[in-house]
């Protein structure tokens, strides 16, 4: 027996309220990575409600997993993540922030409440006799940061071995800068490897008086960021995405103090798994210009989470399941997004679903905001993809 899909697009509009509801209360009481404990007990409950779900808790921090099995056939993920980012809000609407200093300015509030639909309408779907498979709703916790050991939430779910069964995994994203009704989809990699490094050079300080006694680190820093920003331009296929950014340089405490020490520290994005290594091997072999220089280094990289891989197949699936809206294809930028993890074990896509307001904000600010009617898009298209990728099963063999 196959999913009798009803009219998914009416049925996710009659949320609208439900969502709009849910939405605002994780907006007001955001929690930042690895601490969701409110989000995750609020989420259990709305779905103890719904009386259809295994629920298994505190996997992987506070990340909750929901499943619904009725026969047989592949097992479909959706994920929604649910932290917030240390960032004071500025919107000043109704249900901004209660927490100073913390904000949803990522749309995770938006994603949770999203996959909190999914789950009610497979409810009735599942009590009406309508479904057939098994789907497990995946709320995530800390996508935004990582742990002490460099672990991200969906690494750490994944490694729980609860998710050990997924054939298939779906996942969106806010996207400010398209409207409601619209979606971006892209192929393969579609957000980057994301790492960061952290060089100390050593040099030794004294009189700046007196440079000629001293070992300047400072002045072996202009050749390293000299190095370090041609690498963008150099070592890297102008046809390829890579890119190194210095974001933070710190050195001294006086005007006339020579400095012993200098710290360089930034990012590197990419895309394809080979640039990746690529530029890693040249700040490795930018650092030894250091000690040309007369000077000492320690290079300090932290791989962080891999590029988001876009599967084809499922993309496909996404674009028939998103009838009616408007449709974009095009990477989604130099950001990072640990899904990336999921679809690193298992085919999976992430589509960016339309949200910008008439005053657009980028992710990640302080007055970043959405329009609320997207919310049930979300839900229609994620569930529909799910039931068509069931329908079919999954479609991999």
């Amino acid at each position: 027996m196959k999913t009798k899909k009803a009219d998914l697009v009416l049925r996710s509009n009659q949320l609208f309220d439900l969502l709009v509801k849910w939405r605002r209360d994780f907006h007001r009481y955001p929690e930042l990575s690895f601490k969701e404990k409110r989000t995750s007990e609020t989420v259990i409950g709305i779905l103890e409600n719904l009386e259809v779900f295994q629920i298994e808790k505190n996997v992987g921090g506070y990340g909750v997993i929901a499943t619904v099995t009725q026969g047989e056939g592949p097992v479909v993920g959706i994920r929604a993540d649910m932290d917030a980012l240390p960032i004071f809000e500025t919107t000043e609407s109704p249900w901004s922030s209660r927490v100073p200093g913390v904000m949803h300015a990522c749309g995770h509030d938006a994603h949770t409440a999203i996959l909190l639909g999914v789950a009610h309408l497979l409810a009735e779907d599942v009590k009406a006799g309508r479904f057939q498979g098994t789907i497990m709703l995946i709320f995530q916790p800390a996508e935004e940061s990582c742990d002490e050991w460099g672990e991200t939430g969906a690494l750490k779910m994944l490694r729980s071995g609860k998710l050990d069964k997924l054939d298939v995994a779906l996942a969106l994203h806010m996207c400010p800068w398209r409207k409601t009704g619209e979606i971006q989809w892209h192929n393969g990699p579609s957000m980057a490897n994301n790492d960061e490094f952290h060089l100390q050079i050593k040099g030794s300080g004294g009189h700046a008086g007196y440079p000629q006694n001293v070992k300047d680190p400072v002045w072996m820093a202009t050749y390293v960021l000299q190095s370090l920003y041609s690498l963008n331009g150099r070592k890297v296929d102008p046809l390829d995405v890579g890119t190194i950014s210095v974001g933070q340089i710190h050195a001294g405490e006086a005007n006339n103090i020579i400095p012993d020490i200098v710290e360089v520290q930034g990012t590197i994005r990419s895309y394809k798994d080979e640039v990746r290594e690529t530029l890693l091997k040249e700040i490795h072999q930018t650092a030894e210009i250091i000690t040309a220089l007369g000077g000492e280094y320690s290079l300090k990289v932290n791989r962080g989470e891999p590029s988001l891989i876009n599967d084809p197949y499922v993309n496909n699936v996404i674009r028939e399941a998103s009838y009616g809206m408007t449709q974009y294809e095009a990477p989604f930028g130099m950001g990072s997004e640990d899904f990336s993890y999921f679809t690193r074990k298992v085919p999976g896509a992430m589509f960016f679903l339309g949200c910008g307001l008439d005053k657009e904000t980028g992710l990640h600010q302080s007055d970043f905001n959405i329009d609320e009617k997207s919310l049930p898009h979300g839900v229609r298209v994620l569930l529909n993809s799910a039931y068509l990728l069931l329908e079919r099963g999954g479609g991999f063999q």
